[in-house]
């Protein structure tokens, strides 16, 4: 998603310190305080646009976390999801320059494929923080804060290879929802991630991997990969709308206590799928986007005012989520809206 941020006189700014407690604070399910600024100049207003990529959860808990900062710094929001074109990507970019805005907070399609217009925005000074993903040219981008997408999928992996070997005989026969063809450079890590990671200490055989993404779509692929191979017992989802269709594919078919589910990422109908009675989904693992979208936000301000240290990368934790951890589960649903 991205945020552009107009440059405005007399703002309070964040330390490098205070983004780094705001981050802990919220992953830790407890809200941040907002920082107090003075009214905005009466001359001009800063404002807030959004591009995200995708309307889920984590997008929409990012922009929430976004916009509690703009809100608190007196700041305008505009908002817009581009739905994984990046055609419009670049054109909303482009009217934002038009616009003459000061900052944009993006988390762009592609790390790659997202740079050119970004590279005219910041030709025409506007400060660039990056989130989700990031970008492949780090100078791009004055600020980045992101999951490492191979961190997620090397949870997961890790979670599941436990499972496996304390459930399943330490033998598993995997099905894989992806979504290269949408995100091919996150979708590649955080499988990898995933692959590499449940391997250890186990037989594994992956009996199929195809792009599902979106919940319905989700739900027929993986009906269709295990009617394909009924000798599936594993389905691996790569986030968060594979996740819910791989977890109801499981419910139709009947194949609760035969086929288990792991994911990546977290929303509120995966925490329920979590504390289900049903023992389909078994772990997740999550990013904060609200905690993303907040220290984004924080960091745009300090840069415009120069006044701030932000450091160039900076990691958000990954939050696991497993079956059987109420309160972990309980305390990341708080960050949700």
């Amino acid at each position: 998603m991205g945020y552009i941020i107009n440059r405005r006189n007399g703002l309070g700014m964040a330390t490098a310190l205070g983004l780094l407690g705001l981050l802990g604070g919220l992953l830790g399910g407890l809200p941040a305080q907002a920082q107090d600024t003075p009214a905005p100049d009466a001359q001009g207003k800063t404002v807030i646009a959004s591009i995200v990529f995708m309307g889920d959860q984590f997008m929409t808990s990012m922009q929430s976390g976004i916009r509690d900062v703009a809100k608190a710094h007196g700041a305008e929001v505009l908002e817009l999801n581009i739905d994984g074109d990046i055609t419009k990507e670049a054109q909303a970019i482009d009217t934002y320059i038009s616009r003459g805005v000061d900052a944009i907070l993006i988390a762009p399609v592609s790390a790659t494929n997202s740079a050119a217009a970004l590279a005219r925005a910041k030709a025409k000074g506007i400060t660039i923080v990056a989130l989700n993903g990031g970008l492949a040219d780090p100078d791009l981008a004055d600020a980045t804060f992101a999951t490492e997408d191979r961190e997620l999928g090397t949870h997961t992996g890790e979670a599941a290879a436990a499972f496996i070997k304390d459930r399943m005989g330490g033998r598993a026969k995997i099905g894989i929802l992806a979504f290269s063809s949408l995100l091919p450079e996150q979708s590649a890590a955080r499988v990898g991630g995933f692959r590499d990671t449940v391997t250890k200490g186990t037989q594994i055989d992956i009996l199929g991997t195809q792009d599902a993404w979106m919940p319905e779509k989700a739900v027929q692929v993986a009906t269709d990969m295990l009617t394909a191979h009924p000798d599936i017992n594993l389905l691996f989802a790569a986030n968060e709308g594979g996740t819910v269709g791989a977890m109801q594919a499981v419910r139709n078919a009947g194949r609760m206590g035969k086929v288990y589910v792991f994911g990546i990422d977290g929303s509120e109908q995966l925490a329920r799928g979590l504390m289900a009675s049903d023992d389909v989904l078994q772990a997740t693992t999550a990013q904060s986007g609200q905690a993303m979208g907040r220290a984004g936000a924080e960091a745009a301000f300090a840069l415009m005012d120069a006044t701030g240290q932000v450091a160039k990368m900076n990691k958000v934790p990954v939050v696991p989520l497993q079956r059987g951890q109420k309160d972990a589960i309980m305390r990341y649903v708080a960050t949700l809206r």
